[in-house]
């Protein structure tokens, strides 16, 4: 089994390097003071240390499920499956249809495709146009697979967002042939003007939607959830309960705790989406000054920058900025073939416009070496 080329990297990354690789939230927004509240409040029962149970604790799920119902999804709280990150949500679900072929994006998000090819799903990738995956492909592949993995929202790598046309026709596509739709929505929240309904929403019967507090709040409380059908999600429990019994329990209680101020999480969110949304605007200006030719479209949302040069091999271009500890990821990583060489995914969050201007600008010179 291959490792993770996003993984790897981030073991070499040093406090010197300037990392454009990860999906990395910025972690000066984290609300520290407002997390440790909440546990110093659930600490002070000895219960919130117990077992919990495998779907995840109830008023947790009840606070998820309103969310999506305030969004227009109507969502109870047994229709809410608890996870530890939606990465585990993922493998639940592809090792319960481990059987199966899968479409998926091409590009798309590097993680699930190790995810796929662990559980020995086989892989047909579509290509993606500005505004979402391409029908006719996505049509015929469907066809073979009744079964595919997307990323509506702000897409890893892509940055791309579908278009409200698209996401209805996807959905009268999957409902016509009565397939099954993983939407992975860990970035839905990250918006810079105003979010579109989900895919699943026209389709709850058809669908496992994904979410994920880790870009939204942090990574390390590693709570994910799937939001499905109870039909779908009755099978998908005992292969919860096999792998690790149930989420962190402590966690959980913390989470719900911090939840219970529902201004906490709305003043948060709009905290980040203002700072990210500044973060892209001062990325892609330094971006079209230094580097020109470099092609992309800008991000509604989310965390990525993604692009491609003319005439550079992004690998090698890799392999030079390591030297000056600057660290982006190519964009051959994510394809199941390797053989595009110009692509390039970076994180526009993580680092401070002092970083991003002096990374860049090393991009720039070791480019302008190569293209001499």
């Amino acid at each position: 089994m291959k490792r993770s080329f996003i993984r790897e990297i981030l073991e070499h990354t040093t406090t010197a390097s300037i990392s454009f690789a990860g999906g990395l939230p910025d972690s000066k927004l984290f609300p520290h003071l407002a997390l440790k509240e909440a546990a110093n409040k659930v600490l002070e029962n000895q219960s919130s240390l117990q077992y919990s149970t495998s779907t995840g604790l109830t008023s947790l799920k009840e606070k998820i499920a309103t969310q999506y119902s305030k969004d227009g999804f109507a969502t109870t709280s047994d229709e809410i499956l608890i996870t530890s990150g939606s990465q585990q949500a993922l493998d639940i679900i592809t090792r319960c249809y481990h059987d199966r072929k899968i479409t998926i994006e091409a590009p798309s998000y590097l993680g699930a495709m190790n995810l796929f090819s662990l559980n020995h799903l086989e892989i047909d990738s579509v290509s993606l146009a500005h505004d979402g995956i391409e029908i006719e492909s996505f049509k015929k592949s469907l066809c073979k697979t009744r079964f595919t993995y997307l990323i509506p929202d702000f897409q890893n790598p892509s940055g791309c967002t579908y278009s409200q046309e698209k996401r209805e026709v996807i959905a009268d596509i999957i409902h016509q042939k009565d397939a099954l739709l993983i939407e992975d929505s860990p970035y839905n929240k990250l918006y810079f003007h105003a979010p579109l309904p989900s895919i699943s929403l026209l389709i709850p019967k058809n669908s496992f939607h994904l979410g994920s507090f880790s870009k939204s709040l942090a990574p390390a409380l590693r709570i994910g959830w799937i939001r499905a059908d109870k039909k779908l999600l009755e099978p998908l429990i005992a292969y919860k309960e096999a792998m690790d019994l149930h989420t962190n329990g402590l966690v959980q209680h913390i989470l719900d705790a911090y939840l219970e101020k529902e201004t906490n999480y709305e003043a948060h969110l709009e905290m980040l989406r203002d700072s990210y949304h500044d973060k892209m605007l001062y990325f892609t200006s330094i971006l079209n000054e230094l580097l020109p030719s470099f092609i992309y479209n800008k991000p509604k949302g989310g965390m990525f920058i993604y692009g491609k040069f003319k005439g550079i091999d992004t690998t090698i271009l890799l392999q030079k900025c390591l030297e000056k500890e600057v660290l982006f990821v190519p964009g051959a990583e994510f394809y199941t073939h390797n053989n595009i060489t110009n692509e390039i995914r970076f994180n526009f969050t993580h680092s401070t416009k002092e970083q991003i201007k002096k990374g860049l600008t090393i991009i720039k010179e070791v480019s302008d070496k190569m293209l001499s």
